[in-house]
């Protein structure tokens, strides 16, 4: 039976604890898999839940911080290293970026068989200046040449890492989407959307727009609000706008949302991170998303599957997870204009927002369910070992 060692950044809400929890509990029994993980740093929402909810209990390895601290750091190096040596895995497979510094070099040192990273999303533009940049390119060639395979998430994620940025060979990574329980997302939707509407004081006629995701600077919110600005600018007074999550960037979104409330009307509301997420999005009629940069976003796929048509911005695998035109509409970065106008076309009409959410679900229910996650993955993983021998 080979054994897994799996090892993620940290237990936040996000793609990654979602992949992690499932390739953990869905794989087939001719696997044994052991989880570890961070706990989520200050401003974000614990995710712990989610593998409880699922009956993985993984291992917290409090060591394993988000930003880089040398005491830290090696402090996660080496108690690694004693777990690798204790669960004696076949495989080591990292997800993204920290974890797959120090749980590579840790699984190199101990001469792990099988060294496996996946990519969640990238930091090679949009995150830090050109010095430090560079810096963390030169480390993931490194990495990426001594690991056993490499997994993006996307086909676009794939093209970057191995064309536009040279992490390794296209030959090295294999594309492997993300997979999630998407069929919650289609359980009581009507009395979800009239829990979550009665909820939030939301009338009849009103057009629920919500974004979701962290309130970091990556996410943009400053260009969501702009957007929002201009729609109200046009005199749309029948929308609600919910800002769901929570972050660094809370108190200058808050403040934006202050002004904008007192100049146009209370219709922004903030509600830090939303647990049941799939009860809140059957009460949404529009999700959206204005990142600078991503991996996949969880969310668009979530809204999907509660039959709610997106509206994203040109990022990193969004064109990989929805149907421009069909189950939403895909917005160049930085085009107020076109966003706009885009979103205002669903505000207003409601046969066009009806007709893409019944594609929404037909698209992503097989294309991102997890069980064809654990299927390729495990795959995967068996070519790997072959070729270890």
């Amino acid at each position: 039976m080979p054994k897994v060692l799996r090892i993620i950044n940290r237990f936040n809400i996000g793609g990654p604890t979602y992949n992690a929890t499932f390739l953990t509990r869905f794989m087939s029994e001719d696997f044994e898999t052991l989880l570890v993980g961070g706990l989520p740093e200050e401003g974000e929402s614990d995710s712990l839940h989610i593998p409880e909810a699922y009956g993985v209990r993984p291992m917290i390895l409090e060591e394993l911080q988000r930003e880089p601290n040398f005491k830290s750091d090696r402090a996660a190096y080496n108690r690694l290293k004693e777990i690798i040596r204790e669960f004696e895995p076949d495989i080591v497979h990292t997800h993204a970026s920290k974890a797959g510094a120090l749980g590579r070099k840790a699984a190199f040192a101990c001469k792990v068989p099988v060294v496996v990273h996946t990519f969640h999303g990238h930091v090679f533009h949009s995150y830090f200046g050109k010095l430090k940049t560079m810096v963390f390119k030169t480390i993931e060639k490194r990495l990426a040449k001594r690991s056993s395979g490499i997994i993006a998430i996307s086909n676009l994620q794939k093209q970057e890492l191995t064309n536009e940025y040279g992490i390794c060979a296209s030959e090295k990574v294999r594309v492997i989407p993300l997979g999630f329980d998407l069929g919650r997302f289609q359980e009581n939707r009507e009395e979800n959307r009239e829990v979550t509407r009665k909820k939030f004081g939301l009338q009849e006629d009103q057009v629920a727009v919500a974004i979701i995701g962290r309130l970091a600077a990556i996410k943009n919110h400053a260009f969501f609000l702009d957007v929002i600005q201009e729609v109200l600018n046009r005199g749309m007074k029948q929308i609600k706008v919910f800002i769901v999550g929570d972050g660094d960037m809370r108190a200058e979104i808050e403040s934006r949302v202050k002004e904008l409330n007192k100049r146009f009307g209370a219709h922004i509301e903030m509600t830090s991170w939303i647990k049941n997420i799939a009860r809140f999005n059957a009460g949404m009629d529009v999700i959206c998303l204005t990142s600078d940069n991503e991996g996949t976003p969880v969310s668009l796929i979530e809204a999907q599957a509660s039959n709610v048509p997106v509206i994203s911005t040109n990022v990193g695998g969004v064109r990989d997870i929805m149907l421009d035109g069909e189950t939403g509409f895909v917005i160049e970065k930085g085009d107020l204009k076109e966003y706009t106008e885009k979103l205002c076309l669903l505000l207003e009409n409601h046969e066009i927002r009806n007709a893409m959410s019944q594609k929404g679900w037909e698209y992503v229910g097989e294309k991102f369910h997890y069980t064809r996650l654990a299927k390729d993955m495990e795959e995967y993983y068996y070519e790997l070992l072959k070729g270890s021998r």
